[in-house]
């Protein structure tokens, strides 16, 4: 047995903590859920450092059992930008897949958590995506999460072994405005979450990003007040 599985009999789950809203809205789900919370948020070099901090408030405020940040430093390979000498669009939502995808971003995550919670004796992962309301990413689909936990199976001892592990994406099918109201239904301070992928000088949300856009859309939708500190 491991050392997280002596400390309760309560099911583990890994939670993957960016330190955005979505992020933080499907770990509390998954504590709702009656799960104790292995937080992982991964240091992959992003020029939004801003988030890192806000995901050590969030795995706090959540009460984590552990919270590793992993270094992993994705800027070695660039091709995004988030990880490279690339400007972030500031001209709403563009059409295909946008330069601030990072290259096969979940897949990695979802490996680094898979092995963590095999480690652990975890079967549950938890993953804040959506494919409603979001940038058009590859990795945030239905068929990518649904591949990734056929591949979990395959991958792993405990997967061969007949204990296969649950991929849960609880925001998979909301808009923007729903996890906003799942913020707030939970109790959740929505102000310690960042979204921004370019921050403005002050700590302020840039407001003009797709990920601005979209957080702002939402709790307008939602008819809830902003806690965002945004430049613009």
């Amino acid at each position: 047995m491991t050392l997280e599985q002596t400390s309760s009999v309560a099911p583990l789950a890994v939670v993957l903590v960016s330190g955005g809203l979505d992020s933080m809205v499907a770990a509390a789900l998954a504590r709702e859920q009656g799960y104790r919370l292995l937080a992982l948020s991964v240091d992959y070099n992003q020029r939004h450092r801003m988030e890192l901090a806000s995901a050590r408030r969030i795995a706090n405020a959540l009460g984590a059992v552990r919270h590793v940040v992993l270094p992993l430093d994705l800027a070695a390979f660039g091709g995004s930008a988030l990880t490279d000498d690339i400007a972030v669009p500031k001209d709403g939502v563009q059409p295909g897949i946008p330069i601030t995808y990072v290259p096969a971003r979940n897949t990695i995550f979802l490996s680094l958590a898979l092995g963590w919670a095999e480690a652990a004796g975890a079967r549950d992962l938890f993953i804040g995506v959506n494919a409603l309301d979001y940038s058009g990413y590859p990795d945030c689909r239905p068929e990518f999460i649904a591949a990734f936990e056929g591949l979990a199976e395959l991958a792993t001892k405990a997967g061969v072994e007949g204990s296969p592990f649950r991929i849960h994406a609880p925001l998979q099918h909301m808009t923007k405005a729903d996890i906003a109201r799942e913020a707030a239904r939970l109790g959740l301070d929505a102000g310690i979450s960042w979204s921004c992928y370019d921050p403005a000088p002050g700590g302020l949300h840039c407001g003009t990003c797709d990920s601005c856009r979209l957080r702002k859309k939402g709790f307008e939708e939602a008819g809830l007040p902003d806690p965002t500190g945004y430049a613009v």
